[in-house]
């Protein structure tokens, strides 16, 4: 990775990366000295330990390291598992001996083991130690490449939480949650820089099957702000706040009732709920060392040169437009508009879907915007189109995470207790990701509905309108003349963001007594 060159603004950020630690507490962020020893774990895992190496350890107690094990240079994923399993297992059967109380003729590591226990080493301990052996593979490598990215988001992550009102600190979250990789995606199907869930991430952000703000760095940070902003309005405590980007601000309320307390000390060794495991049990602290470490860069890594921020700025689109179209109307090459737009997906590239009309298009920073804003207006009518490409009807729906019945419902205008009687539902929010749903004559009944659509009849005329795959609210306001706030307010919408295909709105006021 070339390095940035280096500017007075870029040596004032790196001058600030350096501050000490003490800045925390001024933020409101608690760093109780009895997590210290979780925090210098994870500062060894982000800091000192890397993608090639990784730490044999107690899950529960993680000031006790067994060893720090090298992984051999080109080892394929199924070897360094074979290796993490081994080591395992090897610490496994050691603890298990100890457990058994015999110290007669133990080997070099075995007695290594037992003095890392010489304070709590009753056969009890150590048996339920046998059961707690776990690996975590080094990071700090790819600390150190997401770190140099940061520059290109860092001060528009920075305006972002200052907007919502949250710490400053927090710009250190996607450490944690991606190294800073916006085309990071969990098996879980998280994605993006802030790793949204798609449930939790259509609360804040367009997710269909054209658009996914969470792979754009710009809108995934503007939600995150307000989504951790949420938080701490929920739970009133900043390391529950960021606990529960994890585990759920519905989960920590839970942790805070039944620990009858919101210190999150006592939650962490405590509490003992059942989804909270090693990763929302250790999501504060690991966060925490993040922090210690992007905020002491140098320190850890020697000299660092952030990239220059993104100089790229928005245009919104005017109507519907193929990509190939765009990009040669901007004559900006469709690679480097691929590129600035990841929330585009694959289907708009593949000239499969338009670029919908009303979003915010991302240009590189060359492009000169009144320029731009004359070559978009300069669209031959051929090419702007007034809708999106319609999904072809298969007659069954496949869910997806996030998804509900009533959703659904909505988008192939029928009901949710029609698709569960159809489905053989017992419950109609019973629904899971992957399952295929039957549609019968919902179909048929969404085509005429889309013939109607297209018969002349207009929004104005029914006073309603029926929300379309692709569109937005500030898209619907502009067709229909109805403000986005009077939209808002007449269909008690609080966040302009959560509209879904189906959806109809009311454009004016029911009349009196009607």
């Amino acid at each position: 990775m070339k390095p940035a060159r280096s500017t007075p603004r870029r040596l004032a950020l790196l001058a600030i990366l350096a501050l000490p630690l003490t800045g925390l507490a001024a933020e409101g962020l608690p760093r109780p000295a009895g997590l210290e020893p979780e925090i210098g774990f994870w500062r060894q895992i982000f800091a000192d330990v890397s993608t090639s190496q990784f730490l044999v350890h107690d899950n529960r107690y993680l000031d006790i390291v067994y060893e720090k094990v090298d992984i051999p240079a080109g080892a394929s994923d199924a070897s360094r598992q074979r290796a993490m399993e081994a080591a395992k297992a090897r610490y496994t059967a050691i603890l298990s001996r100890l457990a058994t109380g015999d110290r007669q003729g133990l080997d070099a590591d075995e007695r290594r083991v037992l003095a890392l226990w010489q304070h709590r080493s009753d056969k009890a301990t150590l048996r339920s130690a046998a059961e707690r052996v776990r690996v975590q593979q080094g990071l700090s490598d790819r600390f150190l490449e997401g770190l140099v990215r940061s520059g290109r988001w860092r001060d528009h992550i920075l305006a972002s939480l200052e907007r919502a009102n949250v710490p400053a600190a927090l710009v250190a979250l996607p450490h944690v949650e991606s190294s800073y990789n916006p085309a990071a995606r969990s098996f879980v199907g998280a994605a993006g820089l802030w790793q949204f869930t798609a449930g939790t991430g259509r609360q804040y952000l367009r997710i269909d099957s054209v658009v996914d703000e969470r792979r754009d760095p710009f809108r995934s940070s503007e939600a995150a702000a307000r989504y951790l902003r949420a938080n701490y309005n929920s739970l009133n405590s900043w390391p529950l706040a960021i606990t529960a980007y994890n585990h759920g601000a519905g989960g920590m309320r839970r942790a805070a009732r039944e620990m009858g307390t919101d210190n999150i000390e006592t939650i962490i060794r405590n509490y003992s709920g059942r989804a909270f495991g090693f990763a929302s049990r250790n999501f504060y602290v690991s966060f925490l060392a993040a922090e210690e470490v992007d905020r002491n860069a140098e320190r850890h890594f020697g000299p660092v040169r952030l990239d220059d921020p993104d100089p790229g700025w928005v245009i919104e689109m005017p109507a519907y437009v193929g990509a190939s179209s765009l990009a040669a109307a901007l004559q900006v090459p469709t690679e480097t508009l691929q590129a600035a737009n990841p929330a585009l997906l694959p289907p708009v590239w593949a000239g499969k879907k338009y670029v919908p009309r009303g979003l915010n298009v991302r240009l590189p920073g060359h492009v000169n915007p009144k320029d731009a804003r004359v070559r978009l207006a300069a669209i031959p009518a051929a090419d702007r189109k007034s809708a999106q490409v319609a999904d072809p009807v298969t007659g069954t729906h496949k869910v997806r995470r996030g998804e509900t019945l009533s959703g659904i419902a909505a988008r192939y205008g029928t009901s949710s207790a029609r698709l569960a009687r159809l489905n053989g539902l017992n419950k109609a929010n019973f629904i899971r990701e992957g399952q295929v749903l039957k549609l019968g004559d919902v179909a048929a009944a969404q085509a005429r509905s889309s013939a109607g659509a297209k018969s002349g009849k207009t929004a104005a005329q029914t006073g309603t309108y029926v929300v379309r795959r692709g569109d937005n609210l500030a898209g619907i306001a502009k067709r229909t003349g109805v403000p986005q706030s009077r939209l808002m307010a007449l269909n008690s919408i609080d966040n302009p963001h959560r509209i879904f295909p189906g959806q109809r709105l009311r454009l004016s006021a029911p009349a009196s007594g009607g």
